[in-house]
Protein backbone atom coordinates (compact mmCIF):
# COMPACT_ATOMS: atom_id res chain seq x y z
CA UNK A 1 0.00 0.00 0.00
CA UNK A 2 1.45 3.68 -1.17
CA UNK A 3 1.03 6.37 1.45
CA UNK A 4 2.61 9.96 2.00
CA UNK A 5 4.95 11.28 4.60
CA UNK A 6 4.40 14.93 4.61
CA UNK A 7 6.45 17.80 6.26
CA UNK A 8 4.43 19.49 8.78
CA UNK A 9 4.80 22.29 10.52
CA UNK A 10 5.27 21.78 14.58
CA UNK A 11 3.09 24.46 15.70
CA UNK A 12 0.37 24.02 13.20
CA UNK A 13 0.63 20.05 14.36
CA UNK A 14 0.26 20.83 18.04
CA UNK A 15 -2.49 23.39 17.41
CA UNK A 16 -4.93 21.12 15.81
CA UNK A 17 -3.39 17.95 18.21
CA UNK A 18 -4.73 20.04 21.22
CA UNK A 19 -8.24 20.18 19.14
CA UNK A 20 -8.24 16.79 18.10
CA UNK A 21 -10.07 17.92 14.89
CA UNK A 22 -11.02 14.81 12.53
CA UNK A 23 -10.63 17.08 9.59
CA UNK A 24 -7.95 19.73 8.77
CA UNK A 25 -6.24 21.84 6.01
CA UNK A 26 -2.69 20.90 5.28
CA UNK A 27 -1.76 23.90 3.64
CA UNK A 28 1.09 25.31 1.75
CA UNK A 29 2.05 28.92 0.93
CA UNK A 30 2.46 27.97 -2.47
CA UNK A 31 -0.41 27.21 -4.96
CA UNK A 32 1.79 24.31 -7.00
CA UNK A 33 -0.07 20.63 -6.66
CA UNK A 34 1.48 18.51 -3.83
CA UNK A 35 2.27 15.86 -6.34
CA UNK A 36 4.54 16.59 -9.31
CA UNK A 37 2.34 13.85 -11.56
CA UNK A 38 -0.86 15.60 -10.90
CA UNK A 39 -2.91 12.24 -9.96
CA UNK A 40 -5.28 12.23 -7.44
CA UNK A 41 -5.02 10.31 -4.30
CA UNK A 42 -8.23 10.04 -2.74
CA UNK A 43 -8.14 7.63 0.29
CA UNK A 44 -4.31 7.59 0.38
CA UNK A 45 -2.90 7.70 3.79
CA UNK A 46 -0.96 10.45 4.55
CA UNK A 47 1.55 10.98 7.48
CA UNK A 48 2.91 13.96 9.75
CA UNK A 49 6.66 14.46 9.72
CA UNK A 50 7.14 17.14 12.21
CA UNK A 51 10.05 19.86 11.79
CA UNK A 52 13.61 19.43 13.68
CA UNK A 53 13.89 19.84 16.76
CA UNK A 54 11.41 16.47 16.69
CA UNK A 55 12.04 14.49 13.34
CA UNK A 56 9.23 11.82 14.03
CA UNK A 57 6.39 10.65 12.07
CA UNK A 58 3.63 12.38 14.91
CA UNK A 59 0.21 11.37 13.22
CA UNK A 60 -1.51 11.72 9.89
CA UNK A 61 -5.30 11.18 7.97
CA UNK A 62 -6.46 10.45 5.01
CA UNK A 63 -6.16 12.16 1.92
CA UNK A 64 -9.26 13.87 0.31
CA UNK A 65 -8.27 16.30 -2.42
CA UNK A 66 -5.79 19.03 -2.97
CA UNK A 67 -7.06 22.26 -4.51
CA UNK A 68 -5.86 25.87 -4.28
CA UNK A 69 -8.22 28.65 -3.08
CA UNK A 70 -7.60 32.41 -1.60
CA UNK A 71 -6.69 32.93 1.65
CA UNK A 72 -9.94 34.37 2.52
CA UNK A 73 -11.73 31.69 1.29
CA UNK A 74 -9.70 28.83 3.20
CA UNK A 75 -10.17 30.71 5.97
CA UNK A 76 -14.17 30.71 5.57
CA UNK A 77 -14.06 27.08 4.44
CA UNK A 78 -11.96 25.90 7.34
CA UNK A 79 -11.32 28.21 10.22
CA UNK A 80 -9.59 27.01 12.56
CA UNK A 81 -8.99 23.66 10.99
CA UNK A 82 -6.09 25.70 9.52
CA UNK A 83 -4.06 25.22 12.23
CA UNK A 84 -4.77 28.56 13.63
CA UNK A 85 -7.25 30.81 15.34
CA UNK A 86 -7.83 33.60 13.52
CA UNK A 87 -7.79 34.83 10.04
CA UNK A 88 -4.89 36.82 11.59
CA UNK A 89 -2.48 34.54 12.81
CA UNK A 90 -3.23 32.13 9.40
CA UNK A 91 -1.86 35.36 8.00
CA UNK A 92 0.93 35.69 10.30
CA UNK A 93 1.93 31.93 9.43
CA UNK A 94 2.05 32.62 5.98
CA UNK A 95 3.64 35.78 5.90
CA UNK A 96 6.95 34.88 5.99
CA UNK A 97 6.70 32.84 2.96
CA UNK A 98 4.98 34.71 0.99
CA UNK A 99 6.09 38.22 1.97
CA UNK A 100 2.41 39.47 1.41
CA UNK A 101 -0.75 39.23 3.34
CA UNK A 102 -2.88 39.82 0.88
CA UNK A 103 -6.48 37.94 1.56
CA UNK A 104 -6.51 37.03 -2.17
CA UNK A 105 -3.14 35.32 -2.75
CA UNK A 106 -3.82 31.65 -3.50
CA UNK A 107 -2.60 28.72 -1.03
CA UNK A 108 -2.23 25.53 -1.65
CA UNK A 109 -4.54 23.28 0.32
CA UNK A 110 -4.74 19.60 0.73
CA UNK A 111 -8.01 18.40 2.67
CA UNK A 112 -7.57 15.29 4.74
CA UNK A 113 -9.94 14.02 6.90
CA UNK A 114 -9.98 11.12 9.58
CA UNK A 115 -6.93 13.02 10.65
CA UNK A 116 -5.25 11.47 14.17
CA UNK A 117 -2.48 12.74 16.50
CA UNK A 118 -0.39 10.24 18.02
CA UNK A 119 0.95 10.91 21.87
CA UNK A 120 4.53 11.81 21.94
CA UNK A 121 5.20 8.54 23.55
CA UNK A 122 4.03 6.37 20.28
CA UNK A 123 5.75 9.16 17.84
CA UNK A 124 8.33 7.69 15.64
CA UNK A 125 11.65 8.89 15.34
CA UNK A 126 13.86 9.06 12.67
CA UNK A 127 12.36 7.48 10.32
CA UNK A 128 13.83 5.23 7.94
CA UNK A 129 14.72 6.31 4.15
CA UNK A 130 13.88 10.03 5.20
CA UNK A 131 16.77 12.46 3.81
CA UNK A 132 17.11 15.92 5.53
CA UNK A 133 16.87 17.64 2.14
CA UNK A 134 13.23 16.31 1.64
CA UNK A 135 11.11 19.79 1.75
CA UNK A 136 7.94 19.04 0.91
CA UNK A 137 7.11 14.95 1.30
CA UNK A 138 8.52 11.27 0.65
CA UNK A 139 6.09 8.79 -1.00
CA UNK A 140 6.64 4.80 0.31
CA UNK A 141 5.02 1.64 -0.14
CA UNK A 142 4.18 -0.58 3.33
CA UNK A 143 5.57 -3.46 1.05
CA UNK A 144 8.98 -2.29 1.11
CA UNK A 145 11.79 -2.21 4.02
CA UNK A 146 11.54 1.47 4.81
CA UNK A 147 7.88 1.87 4.33
CA UNK A 148 6.77 -0.83 6.17
CA UNK A 149 8.46 0.17 9.80
CA UNK A 150 6.66 3.59 9.69
CA UNK A 151 3.57 1.92 8.74
CA UNK A 152 3.49 -0.75 11.52
CA UNK A 153 4.57 2.17 13.93
CA UNK A 154 1.21 4.28 12.63
CA UNK A 155 -0.78 1.31 11.90
CA UNK A 156 -2.77 1.55 15.46
CA UNK A 157 -3.06 4.40 15.25
CA UNK A 158 -4.80 4.88 11.70
CA UNK A 159 -7.08 2.59 12.04
CA UNK A 160 -8.52 3.47 15.37
CA UNK A 161 -10.08 6.56 13.16
CA UNK A 162 -11.53 3.68 11.26
CA UNK A 163 -11.88 0.24 10.89
CA UNK A 164 -10.69 -1.27 7.04
CA UNK A 165 -13.57 -1.45 4.95
CA UNK A 166 -13.95 -2.31 1.10
CA UNK A 167 -15.17 0.75 -0.50
CA UNK A 168 -17.35 -0.84 -3.11
CA UNK A 169 -19.68 -1.85 -0.18
CA UNK A 170 -20.05 2.15 0.50
CA UNK A 171 -19.67 3.65 -3.02
CA UNK A 172 -21.69 3.27 -5.86
CA UNK A 173 -20.61 2.39 -9.62
CA UNK A 174 -20.08 6.27 -10.52
CA UNK A 175 -17.99 7.16 -7.46
CA UNK A 176 -15.61 3.87 -7.67
CA UNK A 177 -15.31 5.32 -11.57
CA UNK A 178 -14.33 9.02 -10.35
CA UNK A 179 -11.79 7.47 -7.68
CA UNK A 180 -10.15 4.13 -9.00
CA UNK A 181 -8.24 2.35 -7.25
CA UNK A 182 -9.85 0.71 -3.44
CA UNK A 183 -8.96 2.66 -0.36
CA UNK A 184 -8.08 1.19 2.76
CA UNK A 185 -10.20 3.54 4.35
CA UNK A 186 -13.48 5.47 3.37
CA UNK A 187 -12.36 9.30 4.47
CA UNK A 188 -15.69 11.04 6.83
CA UNK A 189 -16.43 14.21 4.50
CA UNK A 190 -17.38 17.00 6.85
CA UNK A 191 -18.75 20.30 6.17
CA UNK A 192 -15.40 22.35 5.21
CA UNK A 193 -14.48 19.25 2.60
CA UNK A 194 -17.79 19.56 1.04
CA UNK A 195 -17.63 23.32 0.52
CA UNK A 196 -13.84 22.77 -0.98
CA UNK A 197 -14.95 19.63 -3.01
CA UNK A 198 -17.82 21.62 -4.74
CA UNK A 199 -16.49 24.96 -5.27
CA UNK A 200 -13.38 22.76 -7.15
CA UNK A 201 -16.01 20.40 -9.05
CA UNK A 202 -17.55 23.48 -10.15
CA UNK A 203 -14.48 25.33 -11.94
CA UNK A 204 -15.11 28.44 -9.06
CA UNK A 205 -18.83 28.79 -10.96
CA UNK A 206 -22.35 29.56 -10.16
CA UNK A 207 -24.07 26.29 -11.79
CA UNK A 208 -27.24 28.28 -12.21
CA UNK A 209 -25.26 32.16 -13.53
CA UNK A 210 -22.40 31.18 -14.28
CA UNK A 211 -20.88 34.07 -11.55
CA UNK A 212 -16.84 33.19 -10.72
CA UNK A 213 -16.95 35.75 -8.17
CA UNK A 214 -15.69 33.33 -5.71
CA UNK A 215 -16.37 35.09 -2.63
CA UNK A 216 -20.01 35.25 -2.91
CA UNK A 217 -20.32 31.68 -4.02
CA UNK A 218 -21.49 29.06 -1.96
CA UNK A 219 -21.95 25.10 -1.90
CA UNK A 220 -25.33 23.77 -1.45
CA UNK A 221 -26.94 20.53 -0.50
CA UNK A 222 -29.71 19.05 -2.91
CA UNK A 223 -31.21 17.20 -0.05
CA UNK A 224 -30.19 19.24 3.36
CA UNK A 225 -27.81 17.32 5.79
CA UNK A 226 -30.08 17.79 8.42
CA UNK A 227 -32.72 15.46 6.56
CA UNK A 228 -30.20 12.59 5.79
CA UNK A 229 -28.59 13.94 2.99
CA UNK A 230 -24.59 13.44 2.40
CA UNK A 231 -21.34 15.81 2.29
CA UNK A 232 -20.91 14.52 -0.99
CA UNK A 233 -20.22 16.28 -4.48
CA UNK A 234 -23.07 14.97 -6.09
CA UNK A 235 -25.07 16.26 -3.56
CA UNK A 236 -24.64 19.75 -3.77
CA UNK A 237 -24.69 22.76 -6.04
CA UNK A 238 -22.38 26.14 -6.31
CA UNK A 239 -24.32 29.24 -5.68
CA UNK A 240 -24.23 32.61 -5.91
CA UNK A 241 -25.24 33.46 -2.53
CA UNK A 242 -28.82 34.68 -3.43
CA UNK A 243 -29.80 31.18 -5.40
CA UNK A 244 -28.55 29.35 -2.45
CA UNK A 245 -30.96 31.38 -0.19
CA UNK A 246 -33.85 30.71 -2.57
CA UNK A 247 -32.71 27.14 -3.30
CA UNK A 248 -32.56 26.11 0.49
CA UNK A 249 -36.25 27.93 0.79
CA UNK A 250 -37.99 26.32 -1.97
CA UNK A 251 -37.97 29.21 -4.05
CA UNK A 252 -35.53 27.75 -6.69
CA UNK A 253 -35.28 24.46 -7.93
CA UNK A 254 -33.08 22.27 -10.62
CA UNK A 255 -35.27 19.52 -11.99
CA UNK A 256 -33.81 16.05 -12.72
CA UNK A 257 -33.30 16.80 -16.67
CA UNK A 258 -31.13 19.97 -14.87
CA UNK A 259 -33.13 22.82 -15.34
CA UNK A 260 -33.76 25.85 -13.42
CA UNK A 261 -36.81 26.04 -11.79
CA UNK A 262 -38.45 29.58 -10.68
CA UNK A 263 -41.48 29.31 -7.95
CA UNK A 264 -44.25 31.82 -8.82
CA UNK A 265 -44.19 32.56 -5.80
CA UNK A 266 -41.43 35.09 -5.49
CA UNK A 267 -43.45 37.76 -7.81
CA UNK A 268 -46.94 36.70 -5.70
CA UNK A 269 -44.76 37.72 -2.53
CA UNK A 270 -42.55 40.43 -3.67
CA UNK A 271 -44.44 41.47 -7.22
CA UNK A 272 -41.00 41.14 -8.57
CA UNK A 273 -38.00 38.29 -9.69
CA UNK A 274 -37.65 39.70 -13.27
CA UNK A 275 -33.61 38.30 -12.48
CA UNK A 276 -34.73 35.29 -11.59
CA UNK A 277 -37.89 34.30 -14.15
CA UNK A 278 -35.91 35.00 -17.25
CA UNK A 279 -33.46 31.72 -15.96
CA UNK A 280 -36.87 30.02 -15.44
CA UNK A 281 -36.68 26.63 -17.28
CA UNK A 282 -33.27 27.29 -18.71
CA UNK A 283 -30.34 24.59 -18.34
CA UNK A 284 -27.68 24.92 -15.72
CA UNK A 285 -24.59 27.36 -17.04
CA UNK A 286 -21.91 24.71 -15.37
CA UNK A 287 -21.46 21.45 -14.57
CA UNK A 288 -18.74 19.45 -13.49
CA UNK A 289 -16.30 18.15 -16.00
CA UNK A 290 -16.39 14.27 -14.23
CA UNK A 291 -19.77 13.39 -15.24
CA UNK A 292 -19.39 11.40 -12.02
CA UNK A 293 -19.42 14.60 -9.95
CA UNK A 294 -22.69 16.10 -11.97
CA UNK A 295 -25.99 16.56 -9.72
CA UNK A 296 -27.54 13.31 -8.44
CA UNK A 297 -30.92 13.09 -10.52
CA UNK A 298 -32.59 11.67 -7.59
CA UNK A 299 -31.77 14.11 -5.23
CA UNK A 300 -32.78 16.86 -7.52
CA UNK A 301 -36.52 14.87 -7.75
CA UNK A 302 -36.41 15.21 -4.15
CA UNK A 303 -35.93 18.38 -3.59
CA UNK A 304 -38.11 19.23 -6.32
CA UNK A 305 -40.65 16.97 -4.61
CA UNK A 306 -40.30 18.27 -0.80
CA UNK A 307 -39.03 21.81 -1.27
CA UNK A 308 -40.19 23.34 -4.04
CA UNK A 309 -42.74 26.03 -3.93
CA UNK A 310 -44.69 25.73 -6.75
Amino acid sequence: MKFWVGVTDNNWFNYLAARQYDEVNFWQPSAKPLFKDGRERFGMPFLFKLKKPYHHVAGGGVYVKHITLPLASAWEFFGERNGASSLDELLDLLAPHSGTRSLTQEIGCTILANTFFMPPEKWLQNPPGWAPSIVRGKGYNSDEADGAVIWAAVQPSFLTQQPPVNTSDLFESSVRERFGEPVLVAPRLGQASFRALVTEAYDKRCAITGENTLAVLEAAHIVPYGKQGTHEVRNGLLLRADFHRLYDVGLVSVSPDLRIKVSRKIRESWFNGKVYYRLNDQPLSVLPHRVADHPNRDALDWHMRNCFQN
